[in-house]
């Protein structure tokens, strides 16, 4: 008897599997999905209003309210162009774990091996630290609560205090558990959950849109049109030129992570066509809505002499007590949690998948198990992979927080890195290639590459240099390029010691540039479990 996954849109299926056989891949994993999955990857992964939370104080250090709006608006044309040359490449190679195998290919077969090791451990870095390092997130929402009631803890609420540290890892350790139980449920039901994803993260916008409005009107006010528009402020104390570009890291943060359509590209049906969109619509709805968040708190967040005073671990909980009261802020802090425990489940979702194919190329030690699929076509072992991983670097906040803080840093600079390569990569090696490409740039391409290639240095500088300055004691340093580096160098020792017929041989290269470009070959399966 043919099951759902058999019959489903077998059209669609068999066309997406000759496809990633003619790459050399064995369809393995389940393809159920459409395209409502495929954006909400990404753009429940990018969360744009819990990413503009967690960046809005850090705005108001770098430049101001001035700074935050119009770097946000640059940030969105030229992050909307960054998804438009991975959306290129995406059409053309659709397979999980997509962002190394696209670096990879756009170097030709000569130099993939050596890029696809680099970018392969960047970018699995930088995924697979994004769960522990939002989980923290999430569980300062909640405690932040301890602040708006004040609520005495035992040594204070300071992150020198080992009973907060103790506090923090264990409500951390819980949300973990919990993000990564959903990652477990059957493909039909997890569909469910990225629709909830997208449908929650709207519920919190409209929220706020009515809600805080009408809470600030009661209470301490709105911001001038004036502060709005032109006010500037430099808290970082770099020089004013540096102040306002380190307003790109802010702005930026909110849009790096729209490749997560690409990683689940091979659970995604006409994943030619429907992954690319997905990365690209994503980025295009996360940076509208995005702007019009930031644009609705820079009106409704008190001055910066209140802003400046709240000393809770996510101080926007306290700007909720400000506006609709301790009562309120409680329903607001629930909604904002339950945003970002989908967000962490989502991004689970990409980082599993990722770890999935590199194992399945035979990279990592225990890559058989890693790379092994479940009888309903999902990469378990993979996501059970990441929930050690995240869990273990979670323990690390018990000795120190700056320990924590330091080994997370890097989790957003990789993945800037990887776009910018690959866009240098095309433009100076791969121009015209991908020809089978079903979101073809056509005449844009050149210019997108090189805008794509000059933002994303832009924005990788501004992710090394130190927010703080001058620099006075090891708290204001920046870990981010120490751990960059670190994780290169980890890469090039692979890329060196490992056989080259182990991982990405050349013939592999060969066979998936050629069946990315359009060439006759034949399909072959020597990568297949």
């Amino acid at each position: 008897m043919a099951t759902d996954r058999d019959t489903e849109g077998t059209e669609s299926i068999t066309s997406d599997d000759l496809q990633l056989q003619k790459l050399g891949y064995k369809p393995t994993l389940h393809r159920s999905w459409h395209f409502v999955e495929s954006f909400a990857a990404s753009f429940a992964a990018l969360d744009f209003i819990n990413g503009v939370r967690a960046v809005f104080f850090l705005g108001i250090y770098a430049g101001g309210p001035a700074a935050m709006w119009s770097s946000y608006v640059i940030t969105c044309i030229f992050m909307w162009m960054t998804a438009a040359v991975l959306a290129e490449i995406c059409s053309a190679l659709p397979v999980s774990g997509s962002i190394y195998t696209w670096a990879a290919e756009s170097a030709g077969p000569k130099y993939a091996r050596f890029f696809g090791f680099i970018v392969a451990f960047w970018s699995s870095a930088a995924w697979s630290t994004f769960a522990a390092s939002n989980c923290q997130t999430t569980a300062n929402y909640i405690v932040s609560q301890l602040a708006v009631w004040e609520i005495d803890f035992p040594g204070g609420i300071d992150n020198d205090n080992v009973k907060w540290r103790a506090l923090i890892w264990a409500v951390s350790e819980g949300l973990l558990i919990l993000s990564i139980a959903m990652n477990y449920l059957h493909p039909k039901w997890f569909s469910w959950i990225f629709r909830f994803s997208v449908a929650w993260a709207l519920f919190d916008f409209l929220l706020m849109v009515i809600w805080l409005p009408i809470g600030v009107s009661r209470s301490y006010g709105f911001r001038s049109a004036s502060d709005v528009f032109t006010q500037t402020y430099n808290g970082t104390g770099a020089s004013d030129g540096w102040n306002w570009i380190l307003s790109f890291y802010v702005a930026s943060g909110t849009l790096v992570g729209f490749d997560a359509s690409g990683h689940i590209a091979e659970e995604t049906k006409n994943a030619s066509v429907t992954s690319a969109r997905g990365i690209f619509w994503s980025a295009i709805a996360t940076g509208t809505l995005g702007f019009l968040t930031t644009i609705l708190f820079l009106f409704c967040t008190p001055d910066f002499d209140t802003l400046f005073a709240l000393g809770a671990p996510q101080p926007f909980v306290q700007i909720f007590a400000l506006a609709f009261g301790p009562g309120g802020s409680i329903f607001a802090t629930i909604v904002a949690t339950v945003g970002l425990i989908l967000n962490t489940t989502c991004a689970i979702v990409a980082s599993s998948r990722l770890i999935f194919a590199i194992a399945r190329d035979g990279v990592f030690p225990g890559s058989h198990w890693l790379g092994q699929v479940n009888e309903v076509g999902q990469p378990m072992n993979a996501v059970t992979f990441i929930f050690v991983f995240a869990a273990l670097l979670l323990c690390t906040i018990l000795p120190s927080n700056v320990a924590f803080t330091s080994l997370v840093s890097a989790a957003g600079i990789p993945t800037v890195a990887a776009y910018g390569l690959i866009a240098a990569l095309r433009l100076f090696m791969t121009p015209n290639d991908f020809k089978t490409s079903k979101f073809s740039l056509g005449r844009w391409a050149k210019p997108f590459y090189v805008c794509a290639i000059i933002f994303n240095g832009i924005v990788f500088a501004t992710n090394c240099s130190p927010f703080f300055f001058p620099v006075t004691d090891t708290s204001e340093i920046n870990y981010s390029p120490i751990i960059m580096a670190a994780i290169t160098v980890l890469a090039l020792m692979a890329w060196w010691f490992t056989p080259a017929d182990k991982w990405y041989s050349r013939s592999q290269a060969v066979q998936l540039f050629e069946g990315a470009d359009g060439d006759d070959i034949t399909v072959k399966d020597n990568r297949a479990n």
